[in-house]
């Protein structure tokens, strides 16, 4: 069977070219798929019935199964989603001022092992398809009756270790027929493949970089982040720098804050120091607690960020989402699984 949303519409245009149908019914059914949010073939009431009953015979419209759903007092909604394979994902819908952004998935597991982060707790099974990605919003949409104005791939898993598939959703989801989310309002994070960095700056197409930093110094980041050791803090910097000279994008730092581990005003001042320069921002995470790693929330963000100011860095602290429920990447699906 075809899964359709794992087709960009050129892809899907060359396949109904190959079953003997017009290309232009390949953009009928991609706009019926993403701007008529439509389940079923047989809504699709502008295409004939035989091209209906070819497709309801060769190709299949996936819907995910909502295994668990926790809403938070602050409006943030989690899903657990069950795919084909009995494999478990996450995917979190926040609401903002400016839109719905819903935070992807785009691995089952992690192998990137950080040492505080809950994806890591399950390793790496498998790289999730451009289709399984695009589900994640389709399902989130369809349960909610909300259009997602913001994608962030930064749930479970390294996005540039499943590059190509990324790269593809982005493309789909980005498409005037299709969800129509404006370049500028996707993001992607990488916790640092400065190889895959290079490759994204030539990609020619605007969407946002946030670079998961998390220490000031390689000795910090070494015990914290063991691609530091792959791509040390130097290299990184020299990487951001040619993306951001290529560009003209400005770059993301995210930076979890973690009591007495990386959350002093000498770090603050380092930071500052690596930054300079760089046409780039902090984003402050308050660390939400994952019992098996050990460490707890900084109670110094106000000053961090206050000194990170007077030394003319830009920073703003995310505002917390689902603090009440399993709010960290991974931790849902890692109680289910056992593992917390």
């Amino acid at each position: 069977m075809e899964h359709l949303y794992n087709y960009s519409l050129e892809e899907l245009t060359e396949y109904f070219q190959s079953i003997g149908e017009k290309a232009f019914r390949a953009k009928q059914v991609f706009q019926w798929l993403y701007q008529k949010n439509a389940y079923d073939f047989q809504e699709m009431s502008n295409i004939s019935k035989d091209l209906r009953e070819k497709l309801e015979k060769n190709c299949v419209i996936d819907q995910f199964e909502i295994k668990e759903k926790q809403v938070s007092s602050d409006g943030t909604i989690k899903y657990l989603f069950s795919l084909v394979d009995g494999n478990l994902i996450e995917a979190v819908l926040m609401q903002h001022d400016y839109g719905q952004s819903l935070c992807v998935t785009s691995q089952v597991g992690c192998n990137m092992q950080c040492a505080f982060c809950a994806s890591g707790l399950l390793k790496k099974q498998r790289n999730l398809t451009a289709g399984e990605m695009v589900n994640q919003v389709m399902a989130v949409s369809k349960d909610t009756g909300i259009r997602i104005s913001h994608v962030v791939v930064m749930g479970t898993g390294e996005p540039f270790d499943n590059y190509d598939e990324v790269m593809k959703f982005v493309r789909i989801i980005n498409h005037p027929h299709g969800l129509a989310i404006g370049a500028r309002h996707i993001t992607i994070s990488t916790c640092g493949l400065v190889n895959m960095i290079e490759r994204y700056s030539n990609e020619g197409i605007q969407t946002n970089l946030a670079i998961s930093l998390h220490a000031p110094n390689d000795e910090i980041r070494d015990q914290l982040m063991p691609v530091n050791k792959a791509f040390n803090m130097d290299v990184l910097r020299k990487g951001i720098q040619d993306y951001i000279e290529k560009t003209n994008r400005r770059v993301t730092f995210e930076y979890i804050l973690l009591d007495g581990v990386n959350d002093s005003l000498t770090h603050a001042r380092q930071l500052a120091h690596y930054m300079r320069g760089l046409n780039a921002y902090v984003n402050l995470i308050p660390y939400n607690s994952v019992d098996e790693h050990g460490f707890q929330p900084s109670t110094n963000v106000e000053a961090f960020k206050d000194e990170l100011l007077r030394l003319h860095i830009n920073c703003t602290v995310r505002k917390e989402h689902g603090r009440d429920i399993d709010g960290a990447c991974g931790q849902l699906r890692a109680k289910r699984s056992g593992v917390i």
